[in-house]
């Protein structure tokens, strides 16, 4: 791997940019998306709720055909048609003036983002090597911490000027961002679809160690909202530290992932190594949530202190849960279902998107300093049971390669075995 930030030229490098563009233009959707359906469009913020609620919920479930359908017939071109799809999605909010509008046009856009993600790794892995695919995840993961930094400045000017025009502006330009995503992507080689073999009705769900794999990455997915929702609260609730501090921290986390995620992932190349860094960082982020805890009832400067440490912490566990996912959610794939296989794996983010904020306002705000504790805990557990949960999907595959008669049908690494 590379100590460069950038990666290297080529479809890597092609790869990235197309996470830029995108990512600024979602950078400034996402700090300006709630103040303009309910300032501009007039929706009230339950029903923003309710509706964007539902849209994921459909885009969970409609992840895996489209990844099977990028598997079928080429991811290259799926991810073009589907970056197009949510430009077109984006703008169709331009229009909205109503509630049912909204959860149509929250529908659409959902299930291409969700469908986007899932043909892009599987266009990722027919263009680089199985021992490059985490390390290009982690310059991805980099690129899009930096995208979204510039479309939330970019958005935050948006909100100082707080007209109509201003918020419209925001959301044409995620919209133009994505048609600029889908020209670089159709720069890239293609990868041709693959002969998917017949897996049934209900697809990648029959795999259930797979499955398992996924649900145990979902628990450790739970700390996502953490930074936006579970910390401004406990600070504004629970401690004494100045509000402030949480542009720090968001900041301090955005900053850490842009420098230190391709290092983080640099030492892991296997599952072995994938497994042992999401154990690892299951204990970072136990030792996070229990400085957290002390921040409550200290004096300022001392919960400012807590905060910082438990950021740091926070962030660390982060990227190393990230890269080990990264590597886990490739290697037990079958190779001729990858697009499938990253659509159900990517619902676990829109589970911890969903779930993760009434976890966290119950664990935290209620139950305070043992909630942050039984967070800590559980993920330490989730953590420890993945490596078991692998080694029997690893296990599965090879017995999925006996049965079939094709040794390159499924790609799963036995190194756990050994």
């Amino acid at each position: 791997m590379t100590n460069s930030l950038v990666p290297p030229a080529g479809p890597q490098r092609t790869l990235a940019l197309a996470q830029l563009t995108n990512s600024v233009g979602d950078g400034a959707y996402y700090v300006t998306s709630a103040l303009y359906f309910t300032h501009v469009v007039g929706l009230a913020p339950a029903r923003v709720g309710l509706g964007l609620t539902l849209a994921w919920a459909v885009g969970s479930l409609v992840g895996v055909p489209l990844g099977r359908l990028a598997d079928r017939r080429g991811p290259r071109g799926t991810a073009v048609l589907l970056a197009l799809a949510t430009g077109f999605a984006v703008a169709s909010f331009l229009v909205v003036r109503g509630f049912v509008p909204f959860v149509i046009a929250a529908c659409a856009y959902a299930s291409a983002q969700s469908g986007l993600a899932a043909a892009r790794q599987a266009l990722l892995a027919g263009l680089v090597s199985a021992g490059e695919r985490t390390g290009l995840l982690a310059h991805l993961q980099s690129t899009l911490n930096a995208g979204l930094a510039v479309g939330a400045g970019l958005g935050g000017l948006a909100l100082r000027a707080g007209t109509r025009s201003a918020y419209l502006g925001v959301f044409a330009l995620d919209a133009v961002s994505f048609l600029v995503c889908a020209g670089l992507l159709v720069r890239l080689p293609s990868v041709r679809g693959v002969q998917v073999r017949k897996a049934g009705g209900l697809g990648v769900l029959r795999d259930r160690p797979y499955v398992v794999v996924t649900l145990l990455n979902t628990v450790l997915l739970l700390r996502m909202p953490l930074l936006s929702l579970g910390l401004p609260l406990w600070i504004a609730e629970r401690t004494d530290a100045p509000t402030w501090l949480v542009s720090a921290l968001f900041v301090l986390n955005t900053g850490a992932v842009m420098v230190f995620q391709v290092r983080t992932a640099r030492g892991i190349t296997g599952l072995a190594s994938a497994t042992r860094a999401v154990r690892r960082s299951g204990w970072i982020m136990l030792a996070a949530c229990a400085v957290f805890a002390l921040s409550a009832g200290a004096s300022p400067w001392v919960a400012v202190g807590a905060l910082v440490v438990g950021a740091v912490l926070q962030v660390a566990a982060e990227m190393g849960q990230s890269a080990g996912s990264w590597q886990l959610s490739f290697d037990l794939a079958p190779a001729d279902r990858v697009g499938e296989y990253q659509g159900f794996f990517g619902t676990g983010v829109t589970v911890a998107r969903t779930m993760g904020p009434l976890v966290l306002t119950s664990l935290l705000l209620e139950w305070g300093t043992p909630g942050w504790l039984l967070l800590g805990g559980a993920t330490v557990v989730a953590s420890y049971a993945m490596g078991p949960a692998a080694r029997r999907a690893a296990g599965a595959g090879r017995a999925a390669d006996e049965g079939a008669g094709d040794a390159g049908g499924v790609n799963r690494c036995p190194e756990l075995a050994s």
